[in-house]
């Protein structure tokens, strides 16, 4: 374990990090402290925090129950808590795409691809999560390509790959995109596995595929 000068500047980092609104930290908080466990992030950020949540959250990612514990090292988290505690389970993955300009990679997603902004971060922007459904995209701002776009081209190196679940469903998709305007990169195919397919290329070039059954 750290030692206790360490977890005490960790504490206050989490709490400068919630006064500052850095998103991902809402996770955190909510795996950690109880009373947070059923608000969303932005619910999270808005809530009172103070230094003693953090330092009960710094003490729980260590295995103690309270602050107070972890300083004495003698009250651990109890093991029958433990043992009923459920599995993680994980509900939601994001695939992280490159961009050079955030304001104009929402307004893509928003306006061509009908997906939503759950949050954008910095002044000026350089971080943002779009969402479409259970469709999670975050956006990191890159001054200059992270993969060289003739190989990607040629390899058609996907940035992200999402799905629906029935053949009306992806061919609905592709002719909703159609009607806004959007770029192909790949028009609606057939593959050999099984699966109907397109992919889009978004203004920093990030290709995204959609999939979904044949028949």
């Amino acid at each position: 374990m750290p030692n206790l000068e360490n977890l005490r500047k960790q504490a206050k980092l989490v709490l400068r990090w919630h006064r500052e609104r850095y998103y991902p930290v809402a996770a955190q908080i909510r795996a950690f402290v109880p009373r947070f466990q059923h608000l969303s992030d932005p619910e999270i950020l808005a809530a009172s925090f103070k230094l003693t949540d953090a330092q009960e959250l710094v003490a729980r990612q260590q295995g103690f129950e309270s602050w107070q514990a972890l300083k004495t090292g003698s009250s651990a988290m109890p093991d029958q808590a433990d043992q009923t505690r459920p599995k993680a389970v994980i509900t939601a993955t994001a695939a992280e795409l490159f961009v050079t300009d955030i304001k104009a990679s929402c307004d893509f997603f928003t306006q061509m691809l009908g997906f939503s902004i759950v949050f954008v971060y910095g002044e000026p922007p350089f971080y943002a999560q779009v969402k479409r459904d259970r469709g999670l995209l975050n956006l990191k701002h890159m001054d200059a390509p992270v993969i060289d776009p003739q190989l990607r081209d040629r390899e058609s190196l996907l940035s992200a790959d999402m799905g629906v679940d029935t053949a009306e469903e992806i061919k609905q998709l592709y002719l909703e995109f159609q009607t806004a305007g959007v770029s192909f990169f790949q028009t609606l195919r057939k593959e050999p596995w099984g699966a109907k397919t397109f992919i889009v290329k978004d203004p920093d070039g990030n290709l995204l595929l959609f999939a979904g059954p044949a028949d």
